[in-house]
């Protein structure tokens, strides 16, 4: 296939008509020109490009998901030029594309056009060699999905910045998809499927009347259970956006708050009650440092005074004791006086001896009055008190006043944020949507898993009933095996089994060798030691060095990524022997400059028969452009985008290029 020519008509960016040449041209030497180079900067309509391409071939398919037919008709709507100052806005456009591609060893060339107004479905038409194919809207889709399935289109027509999820794809579906499609192997399932329905008839034409009654019920209660999942199924892909637009919509909102002080405000009720614990906290402090300076507290704040007064009452204390020692010898002493005076009177001199030797040591005692005349236990006491107030009262109203600082902190704080909150009423409102909108949001959830789960139970019955119409089916299919034609299917089926398990392995083995082959291409030299195994049965994709170790591709680069997809994509090329145009968007974006020259010399140069590239001027360059790729160009195009006018035009000529290149 190649694109001979696109047309574009109010298309996105484009006023009016633009028409693009696309066709390859070839050199001095008769050797094919490949590559049709477009540059743009960023929002000049590169994309527009591929968008073009890819809504002109597959219409609703182009979107990436199940649109109903008013979400179809407003993606439309929005592809319709909407610039500014050009007179009144067009309110129709159209993509046309010229394309040649060989059929049953037959060349031909198609026009292709898709055309649509505001608030209108669209409209197909198809000529082929110049003369209309006679094909309606359905049937000319049809076509079209058969010459370039949709699945395949994501493989050649395709954003550069994207296609780094068939690298994270880790369920294999996208690359089975791709591998079943673009190999032939789902016309194999096809077909399995058609003489499954063969054998089925026939089966019914040889049935008795009440058996073939019995199929028929089956049969219509099967399809009216498809009928009410499927319903289901869209009931819930309606909930799933729902939700999707409520979270959008909370976003918004969650914004908008944020903005208007939204986070203070919804602080405020717990600041609030956080200052009334740290309120009661000071309280308690306070209190508790009252009680301290009523106490003992006092004591610990003269320790020289209190020094003192230990000392005073330490020998007050010694001098009580030895003034009450003191009397105690008077009382000896009299009573010794007594006893010598009953006795001879011979004993006035040792009496005189004693009384001069108690009068000396009653001499010694002070005779001084203790001032503050404390008892023992009295002393005791006081002693213990100043010694607590030191030891205890004195780090208690240290930790007490630390504590009590910290909360008077916090307490100013809080009431700096709540100062700052907006109040209540002024957010409201938007606290109101936010609370509506959550719950809405939580019920659209609750729908979403019923009607899942509906659709799932709904799927299970109508399992079931194909199942008890394939048991019947067995059970008589005795009756016509008699037939050749039966048996012949029968063995076809058999065969055609056998052949797809040897057909996938094959093929399989001949992706992972290509794809070894691409890799090494593009790749850096240190990174050559990486080939792919792909499971033949989940087509799962495992990179794996040179010690025989699985690598995670969730570790690999953006750009590593990419080279990693781009070679899985050129080996799925090669592998189906399908001759289709490459278109790619963005090319280098992820690449460092090593990997860019890789891509830019080994690949853009021989991906296909026709490359097309949408480019910036930071990734295909004037070194690259003059360095690898000019003698390969057919045309070159720039983008210019007004944004007076809020539309752009195509230029012939690259960035730094003002005429078109030559081509013979």
């Amino acid at each position: 296939m190649i694109i001979k020519k696109l047309v574009l008509h109010n298309f996105r960016v484009f006023r009016s008509v633009h028409e693009i040449d696309l066709e390859p041209g070839y050199d001095q030497h008769g050797h094919v020109k490949p590559i049709i180079l477009f540059g743009g900067l960023n929002g000049a309509g590169k994309t527009s490009i591929l968008s073009a391409i890819r809504t002109v071939l597959y219409g609703r398919q182009a979107f990436g998901r199940a649109l109903s037919q008013g979400e179809y008709i407003e993606q439309l709507d929005a592809l319709i030029h909407h610039g500014e100052g050009q007179g009144s806005q067009p309110d129709q456009a159209s993509v046309e594309l010229v394309f040649k591609t060989t059929q049953n060893g037959e060349e031909s060339e198609y026009s292709l056009i898709r055309s649509w107004s505001r608030g209108k479905k669209d409209r197909l038409s198809l000529n082929q060699n110049g003369i209309p194919a006679g094909l309606n809207y359905e049937q000319c889709q049809g076509f079209l999905n058969e010459l370039i399935p949709s699945g395949i289109a994501d493989l050649f027509f395709f954003d550069g910045e994207k296609i780094a999820e068939l690298a994270e794809d880790e369920s294999g579906v996208i690359l089975q998809t791709a591998v079943r499609r673009l190999l032939g192997i789902d016309l194999i399932a096809r077909l399995k499927s058609d003489l499954t329905i063969f054998l089925k008839r026939l089966g019914a034409e040889a049935m008795p009347e009440k058996i073939t009654q019995e199929l028929n019920t089956f049969n219509s209660e099967r399809k009216v259970l498809d009928k009410i999942a499927e319903s289901y199924r869209y009931e819930a892909d309606l909930k799933a956006k729902s939700i999707v637009a409520a979270n959008e919509k909370l976003a918004s909102l969650d914004a908008s708050l944020n903005a208007e002080g939204g986070v203070w405000a919804k602080s405020r009720e717990s600041e609030e009650a956080r200052v009334k614990v740290l309120l009661k906290d000071k309280e308690r402090l306070e209190k508790s440092i009252r009680n301290e300076f009523e106490g003992l507290l006092p004591l610990a704040l003269a320790p020289n005074v209190l020094g003192e007064l230990i000392e005073t009452l330490q020998h007050e204390a010694s001098l009580k004791q030895k003034q009450s020692a003191g009397s105690e010898v008077k009382k000896l002493l009299d009573q010794i006086k007594s006893v010598l005076r009953n006795i001879d009177t011979g004993s006035d001199v040792a009496l005189k001896a004693i009384e001069d030797c108690f009068n000396d040591q009653l001499a010694a005692i002070p005779s001084e009055e203790a001032l503050l005349d404390l008892s023992e236990r009295e002393f005791r006491s006081l002693h213990q008190q100043i010694q607590n107030a030191e030891q205890h009262s004195f780090v208690r109203v240290k930790a007490d006043r630390k504590e009590l600082s910290g909360t008077e902190n916090e307490l100013d704080h809080a009431s700096l944020s709540i100062a700052r909150a907006p109040d209540q009423d002024q957010l409201q409102s938007v606290f109101n949507q936010i609370r509506e909108l959550e719950r809405r949001r939580e019920k659209l959830k609750a729908e979403y898993r019923k009607a899942l789960e509906d659709a799932k139970n709904t799927y299970r019955k109508a399992m079931d009933i194909a199942r008890k119409e394939q048991k019947l089916h067995d059970k008589h299919r005795a009756v016509s095996n008699s037939s050749a034609s039966v048996e012949n299917a029968q063995k076809a089926l058999r065969l055609l089994d056998r052949f797809s398990e040897l057909l996938t392995h094959a093929r399989v083995k001949m992706l992972e060798t290509e794809f070894i082959k691409s890799y090494r291409q593009l790749a850096r030299k240190e990174d050559l030691h990486i080939h792919a195994r792909i499971h033949p049965e989940t087509f799962d994709v495992e990179l794996v060095d040179e010690h025989g170790h699985v690598i995670n591709r969730k570790a690999l680069s953006a750009g590593e990524k990419q080279i990693y997809a781009i070679s899985i994509l050129e080996a799925l090329g090669r592998t189906s022997g399908r001759k289709l145009p490459i278109i790619i968007d963005t090319p280098l974006g992820r690449l460092d400059s090593h990997h860019r020259d890789k891509l830019v010399k080994n690949y853009f140069p021989f991906a296909s028969h026709q490359v097309v590239i949408l480019s910036t001027d930071t990734e295909i360059d004037n070194h690259y452009f003059t360095k690898y790729l000019e003698e390969d160009i057919s045309h070159a195009y720039e983008i210019v985008f007004d944004g007076r006018t809020k539309s752009s035009q195509i230029a012939e000529g690259y960035f730094w290029k003002d005429t078109q290149l030559e081509v013979v």
